[in-house]
Protein backbone atom coordinates (compact mmCIF):
# COMPACT_ATOMS: atom_id res chain seq x y z
CA UNK A 1 0.00 0.00 0.00
CA UNK A 2 1.36 3.39 -0.79
CA UNK A 3 1.28 6.45 1.18
CA UNK A 4 0.32 9.45 0.27
CA UNK A 5 2.09 12.59 2.35
CA UNK A 6 -0.51 15.18 3.27
CA UNK A 7 -0.16 18.62 3.52
CA UNK A 8 0.52 20.57 6.40
CA UNK A 9 1.81 18.52 9.44
CA UNK A 10 3.78 21.49 11.49
CA UNK A 11 3.24 19.43 14.98
CA UNK A 12 3.08 15.52 13.93
CA UNK A 13 2.89 14.50 9.92
CA UNK A 14 -0.08 12.93 8.32
CA UNK A 15 -0.11 9.95 5.48
CA UNK A 16 -3.13 8.64 3.68
CA UNK A 17 -3.59 4.91 2.62
CA UNK A 18 -6.82 4.04 0.77
CA UNK A 19 -8.79 6.89 1.78
CA UNK A 20 -7.47 6.58 5.42
CA UNK A 21 -4.64 9.12 7.35
CA UNK A 22 -2.41 7.68 9.32
CA UNK A 23 -0.94 9.93 12.11
CA UNK A 24 1.36 8.92 15.25
CA UNK A 25 -0.54 8.86 18.16
CA UNK A 26 -0.09 11.09 21.16
CA UNK A 27 -0.93 10.02 24.75
CA UNK A 28 -4.20 11.68 24.35
CA UNK A 29 -5.36 10.56 21.28
CA UNK A 30 -7.88 7.89 23.04
CA UNK A 31 -9.38 11.21 24.44
CA UNK A 32 -9.83 12.63 21.20
CA UNK A 33 -10.81 9.56 19.55
CA UNK A 34 -14.00 9.33 22.15
CA UNK A 35 -14.42 13.09 21.77
CA UNK A 36 -15.00 12.29 17.89
CA UNK A 37 -16.69 8.82 18.38
CA UNK A 38 -19.45 11.45 20.42
CA UNK A 39 -19.33 13.86 17.17
CA UNK A 40 -20.40 11.43 15.01
CA UNK A 41 -23.00 9.58 17.08
CA UNK A 42 -24.55 12.92 17.20
CA UNK A 43 -24.60 13.45 13.48
CA UNK A 44 -22.39 15.96 13.65
CA UNK A 45 -20.57 17.14 10.03
CA UNK A 46 -17.46 18.50 9.71
CA UNK A 47 -15.02 16.19 11.39
CA UNK A 48 -13.10 13.33 10.92
CA UNK A 49 -14.63 9.79 11.89
CA UNK A 50 -11.75 8.06 14.31
CA UNK A 51 -11.33 4.48 12.87
CA UNK A 52 -8.74 3.09 15.29
CA UNK A 53 -5.36 2.72 15.25
CA UNK A 54 -2.92 0.46 12.36
CA UNK A 55 0.13 -2.07 13.23
CA UNK A 56 2.44 1.13 13.57
CA UNK A 57 0.68 2.48 16.31
CA UNK A 58 -0.43 5.46 14.35
CA UNK A 59 -4.38 6.75 14.61
CA UNK A 60 -6.20 5.83 12.05
CA UNK A 61 -9.04 8.98 10.76
CA UNK A 62 -11.26 9.29 7.63
CA UNK A 63 -10.27 11.67 5.07
CA UNK A 64 -11.79 15.09 4.76
CA UNK A 65 -11.80 15.91 1.16
CA UNK A 66 -11.43 19.83 0.01
CA UNK A 67 -8.63 21.90 -0.32
CA UNK A 68 -6.62 23.59 2.51
CA UNK A 69 -4.28 26.45 3.10
CA UNK A 70 -1.64 24.51 4.96
CA UNK A 71 1.32 25.84 3.55
CA UNK A 72 0.39 28.04 0.90
CA UNK A 73 0.70 31.98 1.16
CA UNK A 74 -1.12 34.11 0.31
CA UNK A 75 -3.69 31.62 1.51
CA UNK A 76 -6.94 30.75 -0.92
CA UNK A 77 -9.21 33.63 -1.62
CA UNK A 78 -12.19 31.28 0.03
CA UNK A 79 -10.35 32.17 3.44
CA UNK A 80 -11.33 36.07 3.15
CA UNK A 81 -14.96 35.36 1.98
CA UNK A 82 -17.94 36.14 3.96
CA UNK A 83 -19.36 32.70 3.09
CA UNK A 84 -16.42 30.63 4.47
CA UNK A 85 -16.19 33.55 7.83
CA UNK A 86 -20.11 32.51 8.19
CA UNK A 87 -19.81 28.76 8.20
CA UNK A 88 -17.18 28.77 10.39
CA UNK A 89 -19.52 30.95 12.82
CA UNK A 90 -22.05 28.51 12.51
CA UNK A 91 -19.45 25.42 12.72
CA UNK A 92 -18.14 25.93 15.68
CA UNK A 93 -21.52 27.07 17.20
CA UNK A 94 -22.72 23.56 16.73
CA UNK A 95 -19.38 22.15 17.76
CA UNK A 96 -19.11 24.17 21.31
CA UNK A 97 -23.69 23.23 21.71
CA UNK A 98 -22.79 18.92 20.77
CA UNK A 99 -19.69 19.14 23.03
CA UNK A 100 -20.73 20.50 26.23
CA UNK A 101 -22.23 17.57 27.39
CA UNK A 102 -19.78 15.27 26.44
CA UNK A 103 -19.09 12.84 29.27
CA UNK A 104 -15.33 12.27 29.01
CA UNK A 105 -13.39 8.62 29.27
CA UNK A 106 -12.15 7.84 33.03
CA UNK A 107 -8.67 8.27 31.92
CA UNK A 108 -9.39 11.47 30.42
CA UNK A 109 -6.03 13.24 28.67
CA UNK A 110 -5.71 16.26 26.88
CA UNK A 111 -3.09 18.22 25.18
CA UNK A 112 -3.07 20.99 27.51
CA UNK A 113 -3.32 18.96 30.55
CA UNK A 114 -6.77 20.37 31.92
CA UNK A 115 -9.76 18.10 32.50
CA UNK A 116 -13.44 19.00 32.03
CA UNK A 117 -15.12 21.24 34.57
CA UNK A 118 -18.76 22.50 34.32
CA UNK A 119 -19.45 24.87 31.79
CA UNK A 120 -16.85 23.35 29.95
CA UNK A 121 -16.93 22.52 26.11
CA UNK A 122 -14.82 21.26 23.87
CA UNK A 123 -13.15 23.18 21.29
CA UNK A 124 -11.05 22.39 18.53
CA UNK A 125 -8.90 25.13 19.86
CA UNK A 126 -7.26 25.62 16.33
CA UNK A 127 -9.79 25.81 14.06
CA UNK A 128 -7.54 28.19 11.39
CA UNK A 129 -7.76 28.49 7.66
CA UNK A 130 -4.51 25.75 7.53
CA UNK A 131 -6.76 23.11 9.07
CA UNK A 132 -9.93 23.68 7.49
CA UNK A 133 -10.85 21.59 4.66
CA UNK A 134 -12.25 23.42 1.55
CA UNK A 135 -15.07 21.78 -1.02
CA UNK A 136 -15.63 23.18 -4.36
CA UNK A 137 -14.54 26.87 -3.30
CA UNK A 138 -17.16 27.66 -0.79
CA UNK A 139 -18.19 24.92 1.31
CA UNK A 140 -16.51 24.55 4.60
CA UNK A 141 -15.60 20.81 4.81
CA UNK A 142 -14.78 20.55 8.38
CA UNK A 143 -11.76 21.09 10.25
CA UNK A 144 -8.59 18.27 10.66
CA UNK A 145 -5.75 18.23 13.20
CA UNK A 146 -7.78 17.41 16.14
CA UNK A 147 -4.62 16.91 18.40
CA UNK A 148 -4.69 20.12 20.20
CA UNK A 149 -8.98 19.35 21.37
CA UNK A 150 -9.47 20.33 24.56
CA UNK A 151 -11.70 21.92 27.69
CA UNK A 152 -12.40 25.38 28.00
CA UNK A 153 -14.83 28.18 27.42
CA UNK A 154 -16.81 28.88 24.73
CA UNK A 155 -14.79 32.34 24.21
CA UNK A 156 -11.59 30.45 24.42
CA UNK A 157 -12.27 28.65 21.41
CA UNK A 158 -14.15 31.08 19.48
CA UNK A 159 -11.09 33.86 20.56
CA UNK A 160 -8.66 31.47 18.20
CA UNK A 161 -10.46 31.34 15.43
CA UNK A 162 -11.56 34.81 15.46
CA UNK A 163 -7.49 35.97 15.50
CA UNK A 164 -7.24 34.27 11.84
CA UNK A 165 -10.46 34.21 10.21
CA UNK A 166 -10.95 37.89 10.47
CA UNK A 167 -8.40 37.96 10.58
CA UNK A 168 -6.97 40.46 13.38
CA UNK A 169 -3.11 40.05 13.18
CA UNK A 170 -1.06 43.29 12.50
CA UNK A 171 -1.20 44.06 8.49
CA UNK A 172 1.91 43.35 7.53
CA UNK A 173 1.07 39.80 8.66
CA UNK A 174 -2.38 39.95 7.05
CA UNK A 175 -1.05 41.13 3.51
CA UNK A 176 1.32 37.88 3.54
CA UNK A 177 -1.42 35.95 3.86
CA UNK A 178 -3.49 37.84 1.62
CA UNK A 179 -5.72 39.94 3.29
CA UNK A 180 -5.68 43.80 2.28
CA UNK A 181 -8.34 45.34 3.80
CA UNK A 182 -7.96 46.15 7.28
CA UNK A 183 -11.18 49.04 7.72
CA UNK A 184 -13.55 45.86 6.78
CA UNK A 185 -12.15 43.80 9.86
CA UNK A 186 -14.49 44.99 12.47
CA UNK A 187 -17.60 44.16 10.04
CA UNK A 188 -15.99 40.40 9.55
CA UNK A 189 -15.44 40.33 13.13
CA UNK A 190 -19.37 40.95 13.86
CA UNK A 191 -20.14 38.42 10.70
CA UNK A 192 -18.71 35.66 12.46
CA UNK A 193 -19.81 36.80 15.82
CA UNK A 194 -23.32 36.86 14.50
CA UNK A 195 -23.06 33.32 12.38
CA UNK A 196 -22.11 32.10 15.85
CA UNK A 197 -24.94 33.41 17.64
CA UNK A 198 -22.60 35.34 20.15
CA UNK A 199 -24.81 37.41 22.84
CA UNK A 200 -22.38 37.77 25.00
CA UNK A 201 -21.05 41.76 25.83
CA UNK A 202 -18.87 42.06 22.30
CA UNK A 203 -16.12 44.54 24.16
CA UNK A 204 -15.26 41.70 26.40
CA UNK A 205 -14.71 39.06 23.84
CA UNK A 206 -12.11 41.56 22.24
CA UNK A 207 -10.78 40.93 25.85
CA UNK A 208 -11.13 37.58 25.46
CA UNK A 209 -8.96 37.80 22.05
CA UNK A 210 -6.10 38.97 23.72
CA UNK A 211 -5.73 36.95 26.30
CA UNK A 212 -6.15 34.03 24.13
CA UNK A 213 -3.70 35.15 21.87
CA UNK A 214 -0.90 35.96 24.53
CA UNK A 215 -1.10 32.59 26.40
CA UNK A 216 -0.93 30.90 22.92
CA UNK A 217 2.15 32.63 22.50
CA UNK A 218 3.48 32.08 25.69
CA UNK A 219 2.70 28.12 25.70
CA UNK A 220 4.47 27.83 22.29
CA UNK A 221 7.65 29.57 23.96
CA UNK A 222 7.36 27.07 26.91
CA UNK A 223 7.27 24.50 25.00
CA UNK A 224 9.89 25.77 22.48
CA UNK A 225 12.22 26.24 25.83
CA UNK A 226 11.67 22.45 26.75
CA UNK A 227 12.82 21.56 23.53
CA UNK A 228 9.93 20.68 21.49
CA UNK A 229 10.80 20.70 17.97
CA UNK A 230 7.33 21.58 16.52
CA UNK A 231 7.14 24.73 18.81
CA UNK A 232 10.55 25.52 18.04
CA UNK A 233 10.14 26.09 14.72
CA UNK A 234 6.95 28.14 15.18
CA UNK A 235 8.85 30.51 17.59
CA UNK A 236 8.44 33.21 15.03
CA UNK A 237 4.27 32.28 14.67
CA UNK A 238 4.45 32.49 18.15
CA UNK A 239 6.19 36.49 17.61
CA UNK A 240 3.27 37.21 15.09
CA UNK A 241 0.48 36.11 17.92
CA UNK A 242 2.12 38.45 20.25
CA UNK A 243 1.90 41.41 18.35
CA UNK A 244 -1.92 40.44 17.60
CA UNK A 245 -2.29 40.54 20.82
CA UNK A 246 -1.54 44.08 21.29
CA UNK A 247 -2.81 45.33 17.86
CA UNK A 248 -6.27 43.86 19.37
CA UNK A 249 -5.62 45.52 22.62
CA UNK A 250 -5.19 48.72 20.73
CA UNK A 251 -8.58 48.78 18.93
CA UNK A 252 -11.41 51.44 19.88
CA UNK A 253 -14.02 50.45 22.08
CA UNK A 254 -16.27 50.79 18.74
CA UNK A 255 -14.75 48.32 16.72
CA UNK A 256 -16.34 46.08 19.23
CA UNK A 257 -20.01 47.29 19.03
CA UNK A 258 -22.54 48.23 16.57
Amino acid sequence: MSEETLDGGNTVGAVRIDGIVHKRASPWTPTVHALLRHLEEAGFEGAPRPRGFDGQGREMLTYLPGETAAGRFPWPAWTFTDALLTQVGRWLRRLHDATAGFVPPADERWFTGRTMRPGDIIGHQDAAPYNAAVAGGDRLAGFFDWGTAGPSARDFDLAFSALWWVPLCPPDVAQGLGFHDPADRSRRLHLLLDAYGYERDRRAFGAAIVARARHQAGRMREMAAAGDRAAIGLLPVAGHIDRSAAEVEALPPAFFTR
